[in-house]
This record gives structure tokens, C-alpha cells and sequence, in this order.
């Protein structure tokens, strides 16, 4: 048997099957979130399809690649990502996109993924180095710097939906990369203490828009009265299509007859097939395909855990437990905006949002995952 073969083989073929379920699925959803561009909903779905199968070529050349190679990208597409933010914030654009090769992206959708690399690689390859660099303060400044500089450009772009993204990744990096306890917990404390600083003095100053919309949702919690024509537009209509689909649903495309609200617009059409995607689906698919979703979101996450506890290192210990703080977050903000339980934000559905680069880049980081899988039982190379 060659190496290639036994590798093949040797996948895991749930991770492989749980992936492209849900992508799979996804690709329906565009299909009837989409339906009310010029180009109509078939369009979309088949680049989503399109992008899927590029998706597939990075997956498994990632994943028959031994991963101690790949990490090594980590420190170079950080510094390309950087250089892209900072270009990035001089770009006249909503939501901070650059161009290149024609390929319109987000920089803060590689910098997430070359920093969950980068801090592998550093919090494995350093304490080999010079003891130093295992100290638990060490440990802390590592992960600190090389969340913290995305995190702060992320804000300054205004973006605060993707700056939430960094905090879970950066703690279970600390936890999984042998931060101790008490300096976990403290810093968890001196955060939640920061809270209402962070809310009242900095939000407003960065994001006038983000601030508006943690307002929104408050007074909507608290059932204050709101605009539901103005501001809270969008959180009214997009939980009341997921609170009135039942168990059933009201069917795939669903007609205005049928009593789709998606039909009749009210669900915001423009942004339907990326932020609010998981609100069609809902209302489409009902209680018991909303929780099959999640379901599988759910069981990716479990296999990428189970992945972790059996790498050979510490670099795949931490990437492949960035990655699912990455996945958990989007799922969780996502999902949570539109049951009234986070404020909106513009953050995709990971493999399920119609998005051409992201879906890559979640592709790439679970064809890296795969690779910790395949070569956990590589001898590792001692100093």
C-alpha cells in the first residue's frame, strides 16, 4: 500500500462526511436566499458550488501534507494579512474589502487564519529554543501580541463583529497552549469588569453603527419599545422568521402564499445569503432542520476536539482547537443574532454563508485539521 493510499484511508471520514453535509445544505439555502437578485438564486448557488470544489482541491492537498510543513506558512501570510488590514482601512469600503487578481476578500478572514497558525507554531517551536519562551508570562505575551495587533485593527476598522471573533480564539489558545488557571481566571474577571468601559466609552468612539445595535438589541431584550421600521428592522424580522416556522417549516422556496416572509422581503434580502442564512433556513426547514444544523456544526466541532486530544504536539493541540474557537464563534454570533440572543453583526455561517474566500480559508484550516489526524502517530523529530 503507498503512502499516499494508506493516508487517503486513514482520513477522518466523519469530520469529511459532517463537512460537506453542511456545505451541501448550504448550497440550497443560497439557492432560495438569493432568489430575489436580478440573477436569481441559481447563480449563487452554482459559485458556491464552484468554490466548494476549489475548496475540496486545498482540503485534501492540505490534508495529505504532513502539518509540521504547513505551519510554517503561519509567519508569512501573518505579516501579508497585516499588510492587507493596514491597506485595507484606506480602502473605501463598507466592510474594509481589497482586490486582488480580480479576487475580492476580507483581510481579516486570513489574518484569523494565519494567526491561529502562527500561535501554534510559536508556542510549540519556541520553548524549544530557550526555556524563557515556556514561562507562563511568555506564554501570555506570545499569544497577546499576535492576537492583540489584528484585534486593535480590526476595531479601528470598525468591524466589531469580526474583533469578537479574536477573544475566543485567544483564550482557548492560553488554556490549550498551558496558560495556568489563576492567570486565566483572573484575566476573565478583569474582562467582564472592562465590560461596561468597552460598551460606554470605547464602542462608541470606533463603531457608532456597533454601539447602535448593542443598543437595539438591549432595549429589545428588556421589551422597550424600538423602531421596527428603522434600527431594529432587521433583529425584529429576521427572529420572527425563525420563531414562526414551527416544526416543519414553511418549505423549501417557499411562497408569500405559504407564508415565507423571506418571499416578501422582509428578511433583509440583499445580505440574506451570507449573514442571515441561517434565518431562511430556519424558516424553511423548521425547528428539526434547525437543530439538525446544529446539530452537525455540533459534531464537526466534537471530531476537531477529538482531533486535538490526539496530536502528536503542541502546535496541533493549538490549531486544531482555534479552530473550532473560530467555528464555535461564528455558529455561535451567527445563529445567536437571529434568535435575540446576540446583536446583529455581518459574520458568515461557516460552510453554509455564500462566501468565496472564506469558505476557503474554512476548508484550508479543516484540511490542516485533517492533516494533525492523518500524521498524528509521525515520530515527532527531538532536539
Amino acid at each position: 500500500m503507498t503512502p499516499l493510499l494508506r493516508k487517503l484511508l486513514g482520513l477522518n471520514w466523519v469530520l469529511v462526511f459532517v463537512m460537506y453535509l453542511i456545505a451541501g445544505f448550504g448550497v440550497l439555502a443560497i439557492e432560495s436566499a438569493a432568489r430575489h437578485f436580478v440573477v436569481g438564486g441559481e447563480y449563487y448557488a452554482t459559485r458556491q458550488t464552484y468554490w466548494i470544489f476549489a475548496g475540496t482541491l486545498v482540503y485534501f492537498a492540505v490534508a495529505l501534507v504532513d502539518y509540521r510543513w504547513v505551519k510554517y506558512l503561519g509567519p508569512p501570510l501573518y505579516l501579508v494579512g497585516l499588510g492587507f488590514m493596514l491597506y485595507a482601512l484606506k480602502v473605501d469600503d463598507e466592510v474594509h474589502r481589497v482586490v486582488v487578481a480580480g479576487i475580492s476578500f476580507q483581510p481579516s478572514q486570513l489574518m484569523i487564519a494565519a494567526g491561529i497558525i502562527l500561535i501554534g507554531t510559536l508556542l510549540h517551536e519556541l520553548p524549544r529554543l530557550h526555556w524563557i519562551f515556556g514561562l507562563p508570562i511568555a506564554r501570555l505575551s506570545i499569544v497577546g501580541i499576535v492576537t492583540g495587533i489584528p484585534f486593535a485593527l480590526v476595531v479601528l476598522a470598525g468591524d466589531m463583529g469580526s474583533a469578537i471573533v479574536w477573544l475566543p480564539v485567544a483564550g482557548v489558545a492560553l488554556l490549550v497552549g498551558g496558560l495556568p488557571f489563576r492567570y486565566i481566571i483572573f484575566m476573565g474577571l478583569l474582562g467582564i469588569g472592562l465590560i461596561p468601559i468597552a460598551h460606554k466609552v470605547i464602542l462608541p468612539q470606533v463603531s457608532e453603527r456597533g454601539a447602535g445595535r448593542i443598543e437595539v438589541f438591549l432595549d429589545m431584550r428588556e421589551g422597550r419599545a424600538v423602531d421596527i421600521k428603522g434600527d431594529a428592522y432587521a433583529p425584529h424580522w429576521v427572529s420572527t422568521a425563525v420563531g414562526k416556522a414551527g416544526w416543519k417549516g414553511v418549505g423549501w422556496k417557499a411562497s408569500a402564499e405559504k407564508g415565507s416572509l423571506h418571499d416578501q422581503k422582509f428578511i433583509p434580502w440583499k445580505t440574506a445569503h451570507n449573514d442571515f442564512i441561517f434565518a431562511v433556513f430556519a424558516e424553511e426547514w423548521g425547528f428539526r432542520g434547525s437543530m439538525l444544523l446544529i446539530t452537525a456544526f455540533g459534531l464537526l466541532l466534537i471530531q476537531c476536539l477529538f482531533i486535538a486530544f490526539y496530536s502528536r504536539d503542541m502546535s496541533g493541540r493549538v490549531i486544531a482547537s482555534g479552530v473550532v474557537a473560530l467555528f464555535f464563534a461564528h455558529v455561535f454570533e451567527n445563529v445567536g443574532m437571529c434568535v435575540l440572543m446576540m446583536p446583529i453583526t455581518g459574520i458568515p455561517l461557516p460552510l453554509f454563508s455564500y462566501s468565496g474566500t472564506f469558505m476557503l480559508m474554512c476548508l484550508f484550516l479543516l484540511g490542516l485539521v485533517q492533516s494533525i489526524w492523518v500524521h498524528r502517530n509521525v515520530e515527532v523529530e527531538e532536539d
